[in-house]
């Protein structure tokens, strides 16, 4: 494999664990009204469980309210069922039409318990990347070893590699930081 693409490998791979990171960090609760919040929950219908985004509309028209609005009012039932039994603890509030979801505040204990929460996701995703850096400076190796790359290039292609590693890692604490601080605001 050429260097230019361990490279890109790695460096695409890397910005695919920042991607994970950044996704799991919008169904962290910050105490204010986010659809991010529901995005992932999957709803039991028709037999299969189906993402409540394929299901319904879900907007935040207010700073502490989702507004959850199903494409098919026969499944409103069963998304509200689905959101109580989540461990989001939302307590649904349904007209027949749509969902309406309270957050309420939160307190200084669940803040603290979202925020290493936050430290653990972030650590996840660098752990992630360190692991793409890993691969990609075996796949050197293997190429010095194959004779296809010299010495001078295969440490070359390591530094590269160790960059890229710093780049993203800095990428996953800027993102923890602004989500923690946002946590911690409310």
């Amino acid at each position: 494999m050429p260097v230019d693409e361990i490279l890109l490998d790695a460096e695409g791979r890397m910005e695919k664990a920042v991607d994970v990171f950044r996704h799991q960090l919008t169904g962290i609760r910050t105490g204010r009204a986010n659809p991010g919040l529901v995005d992932s929950l999957r709803v039991e219908v028709y037999g299969s469980p189906t993402p409540i985004k394929a299901l319904a509309s879900v907007g935040a028209p207010e700073p502490n309210q989702i507004v959850v609005r199903p494409f098919d009012p026969g499944t409103i039932k069963d998304i509200e069922k689905a959101i109580r039994a989540s461990d989001l603890g939302f307590n649904p509030q349904s007209d027949g039409r749509v969902i309406r979801i309270t957050i309420p505040a939160l307190s200084t204990d669940v803040r603290k318990k979202m925020s290493s929460r936050i430290r653990e996701l972030a650590e996840e995703a660098k752990v992630a990347i360190r692991n793409v850096r890993r691969d990609a400076n075996k796949a050197a190796d293997t190429e010095k070893t194959d004779g296809t790359l010299t010495e001078d290039d295969c440490d070359s292609t390591k530094e590269e590699v160790q960059e890229l590693t710093k780049t993203y890692e800095a990428k996953v604490a800027d993102l923890a930081r602004v989500k923690e601080a946002e946590v911690m605001d409310g």
